[in-house]
């Protein structure tokens, strides 16, 4: 019995250590999204028809990013720009904007 409580406890370690890795790192993210305020805006606010980046889901910035570098969503603006990141500036970005707060 416990052991069995201890394997489930190193698991979950592992999981909430693996999330938190994957989330990205806040100030990589800060940098590299200095090509993206031309259009997102200096906050991720969003500039006329740009949408607004800032306080999405990680998660969600990752998908999008990840769907205009494969083409699966097609902006001939974003294709370039997301087809230079790697997964872990991906994540480093949206890390970024999922910490700033959306505008009011």
């Amino acid at each position: 019995m416990k052991r069995t409580l201890l394997s489930i406890s190193i698991i979950a370690l592992m999981g909430v250590f693996g999330q938190a890795q994957a989330a990205g790192d806040v100030a990589a993210g800060k940098t590299t999204a200095d090509s993206c305020k031309a259009c997102h805006g200096a906050n991720g606010q969003g500039v006329g028809k740009f949408p607004e980046l800032a306080g999405r889901k990680g998660d969600e910035i990752v998908q999008a990013l990840n769907d205009f570098k494969s083409g699966k969503r097609v902006n001939p603006m974003m294709k370039p720009v997301a087809g230079k990141l790697s997964d872990e500036e991906m994540a480093n970005v949206a890390a970024y904007y999922a910490s700033l707060p959306k505008k009011k």
